[in-house]
């Protein structure tokens, strides 16, 4: 089986977890994993790492992610979806296009978010929502997300279709919730699809059954995963010195994370430069040369 990524378009009905199982059978390896859980009821983009990409799956869950969702008011449930048990109701009113405004600009930004207990965060050991599925509520310190943007696709008389653009470590399912509270009712996610997790984009995802007809075509190369980081080109001798944990001097450099690119253009890895000095982050194919290193 080659190295790399697919796009999977994720189907609603299946966890995260669903998705990985099936395609470790597809793909006959089981070195594979996702990157950033989809909820069982969500569709939409998983990137799929297979092989050595799978050491890259770190820099994907760093980047921001885009979702379309409808919260739908009156109603909220154990879960945060449509799902789950209804725990609250509320009368139900449509708020003008400018109390709707103000209200989501209120969630633009830096903000603080409460993890629900349907998730898979770990407390001593056991995951949160196998706490919540056995009716016990265990204390969740708030976190830092950023809302990067968040508008309205439509407005109906009961709902609201938002799209969203956020920092990892972002719940939906909460910040539907905590919307329709700002607006004075009870809310729940009624539909969630994810267009975007970093680089990867709704339009290219394939379906498992695509994915499981010629799996060939849909695998990207590993460096996809890093796309968003610049490249650093690199000497043959700059590039073994690096693939070999040396530290190196590349004089021009600014400080910060790049894609090793060595000579005819070939991925090794990444790197962090500071002070104009270059350490290897994570190599995932070792350049190999002649050259005596000095």
């Amino acid at each position: 089986m080659a190295d790399g990524i697919i796009n999977v378009l994720k189907p609603p009905g299946m966890t995260s977890h669903d998705v990985i199982a099936y395609l470790r059978g597809v793909l006959k390896t089981k070195k594979i994993g996702h990157a950033g859980t989809l909820d069982p009821d969500a569709a939409g983009v998983l990137p799929v790492f297979i092989g050595k990409a799978t050491r890259l799956l770190e820099y994907v869950a760093e980047d921001r992610k885009s979702y379309r969702a409808e919260v739908t008011f009156g109603i909220m449930t154990d879960t945060g979806d449509d799902s789950g048990n209804v725990i609250c109701t509320s009368q139900v009113f449509t708020p003008s296009k400018e109390q709707t405004a103000a209200a989501l600009n209120n969630f633009l930004g830096q903000i603080m978010q409460t993890p629900p207990m349907y998730s898979a965060i770990r407390h001593q050991g056991q995951k949160l929502y196998q706490y919540a599925r056995a009716g016990i509520e265990v204390e969740r310190m708030p976190r830092t997300i950023n809302i990067y943007a968040l508008e309205v696709v439509t407005q109906g008389d009961s709902y609201l279709l938002l799209d969203v653009v956020c920092s990892k470590g972002t719940y939906i399912r909460t910040l539907c919730e905590d919307i329709a509270r700002s607006l004075g009712m009870c809310g729940t996610i009624s539909f969630l699809l994810r267009t975007a997790a970093g680089e990867f984009l709704l339009k290219d995802a394939a379906t498992l059954e695509e994915i499981a007809s010629d799996h060939r075509k849909h695998l990207l190369s590993p460096e996809q995963a890093v796309k968003h980081l610049p490249e650093l080109f690199l000497t043959e001798k700059q590039a073994l010195r690096l693939s070999q944990g040396v530290k190196t001097s590349i004089a021009g450099t600014n400080d910060g994370r790049y894609r090793l690119k060595a000579p005819k253009n070939i991925f090794i890895g990444i790197g962090c430069a500071e002070g104009e000095r270059v350490q290897a982050e994570k190599i995932i194919d070792p350049f190999t040369t002649n050259y005596e290193v000095f």
